[in-house]
């Protein structure tokens, strides 16, 4: 049959993949990017900003500065001052005595008929003349407001926020700084969950090819001990028990091998391979997994300058700070400047007119906070005690991160301990299988006891190996509880 090429593979290129496949990594750097443009978004509260603002409204009736009975009036000004005018000429020639009128007449050359007419000509022009002068006045203040265009642009420069800008750009700084500690923090778990799969796999291959030599053993006694019974120099009993011996040793590698079939599903889902890829690990085939190290120093305080959660919660108790500040500006004044040009159409610069015409303004604002029945004090209590929770929680992790380094500290020389104990197993189980077989060849010892021996061996290389990914495992451990677990 042909073979089906296998991917090799090292610790550190399952990291690399690791990494490069973890899709909470990729929402993780997302999300730095989406703080990075929130900091940026926080610079520009300090530049003016500038809007601009167009409307159109038409309403159903237009704005009237003269009432019904002006409108009516102003046009027949005229008419009725013309009226007054004649009025009162009569009324004063009627008041002279005709013999004077008569003289002064005759002594201008005209007679009451021409004087009449010339009245009259003089009254109807200005007659005339009033009445258009009203017309015009009430032309000139038909503004037929019901189309209504408005066109605006503003800026405006904050001066004095009440500290609330420098608030908010300090926490806009605070909560990249936190993207980037739950980025490493993020990264250190994945590369904490490839490490435990890829030694899980190691583990279950060593135990394979240790349940196949097992086998291999109990096998070969199987076959000795029926030509024994077939001589007659063993029982039908001492067979039975090998067979059942045997039937056990099938079934341990049964499971170890549909374990390492999992173990290595699961490690190809953690790095980003199919879950059926053919791969073999660069570790499967050494001798030693481990070997006995120096034993750790204890060092608290490499945990407390480099845990990522650490620093993500002490993040959290400068946003909360910050926040306080945020709340204080509720209580301060504020100032900014404003600036900007108008149109609208109709205009009043010159009258009523109906055409566009703008202007310029410029102005101060300012804003005093008088009296919110003690809103903005309330909450700023609640946010300092929010601070307050945040400085215990700080607290209590720093607590439980010099716990867990002692904790992983003591582990690593456990470890060690645990495997300096089963290499020396190991070679006692050797030498003990090693002598049970000679006495079962030389037929000096029982099945049974090749049997114990042989169980004491395997206990003896499992332990081994047990121990061989407990100093692995426990070393990495100390290194996430240290926060340097690193690529």
């Amino acid at each position: 049959m042909p073979i089906q090429a296998q991917r090799l593979l090292t610790l550190d290129s399952c990291r690399a993949m690791a990494l490069r496949n973890n899709k909470q990594m990729s929402v993780t750097k997302v999300k730095q990017d989406v703080a990075a443009n929130i900091r940026k978004s926080m610079r520009t509260k300090y530049l003016p900003h500038v809007s601009a603002l167009g409307t159109y409204q038409y309403t159903s009736r237009p704005i009237s500065l003269l009432n019904d009975h002006q409108k009516a009036a102003l046009p027949q000004i005229g008419t009725a001052t013309a009226m007054d005018l004649k009025g009162g000429i009569d009324n004063a020639v009627a008041q002279l005595p005709m013999e004077k009128v008569g003289m002064l007449l005759g002594s201008l050359g005209i007679d009451m008929g021409t004087l009449n007419n010339i009245t009259a000509e003089t009254l109807g022009n200005l007659q005339t003349k009033l009445n258009a002068l009203g017309q015009s006045v009430v032309d000139a203040l038909d503004t037929d407001t019901r189309n209504l265009f408005v066109g605006s642009v503003g800026l405006v420069q904050p001066v004095f926020m009440g500290g609330a800008i420098v608030a908010m750009n300090k926490m806009a700084d605070i909560n990249e700084d936190l993207q980037e500690n739950s980025f490493e923090a993020r990264r250190q778990s994945t590369i904490y969950s490839a490490d435990k799969a890829y030694w899980q796999v190691v583990s279950l291959k060593h135990k394979k090819r240790l349940a196949e030599a097992y086998l291999d053993l109990l096998k070969k006694l199987d076959s000795d001990v029926h030509k024994m019974i077939d001589e007659g120099v063993a029982t039908r009993s001492d067979g039975l028990s090998v067979d059942v011996k045997l039937n056990e040793a099938e079934m341990t590698l049964t499971r170890v091998e549909d374990g390492l079939v999992l173990s290595k599903m699961l490690l190809c889902q953690t790095i980003g391979l199919p879950i059926n890829e053919q791969i073999t690990l660069a570790d499967e085939d050494t001798e030693n997994i481990a070997v006995v190290e120096i034993a750790p120093q204890l060092d608290v305080e490499t945990a407390v300058n480099n845990r990522p959660e650490l620093k993500m919660l002490e993040n959290g108790v400068q946003l909360s700070k910050q926040l306080t500040n945020l709340l204080k500006a509720g209580n301060l004044p504020m100032v900014a400047l404003t600036g900007g040009y108008a149109v609208m159409n109709p205009t009043v610069f010159n009258g009523f007119e109906r055409k566009f015409g703008g202007f310029w303004n410029v102005g101060v604002m300012v804003r005093v906070p008088i009296w919110n029945w003690g809103d903005v004090m309330y909450k700023v209590r609640a946010s300092k005690g929010a601070t307050s929770i945040a400085n215990l929680e700080l607290a209590e992790a720093r607590e439980l991160i010099e716990l867990q380094v002692n904790q992983n500290t003591f582990r690593v020389n456990e470890a060690n301990k645990q495997l300096t104990m089963a290499q020396t197993n190991i070679q006692r189980a050797d030498e003990n299988l090693r002598t049970a077989n000679i006495g079962f060849q030389e037929g000096v010892i029982t099945p049974a006891t090749v049997m114990e021996a042989q169980t004491a061996w395997l206990q003896a290389q499992s332990q081994k190996i047990d121990a061989e990914i407990d100093v692995k495992l426990s070393q990495v451990d100390l290194q996430k509880s240290l926060g340097t677990l690193n690529q």
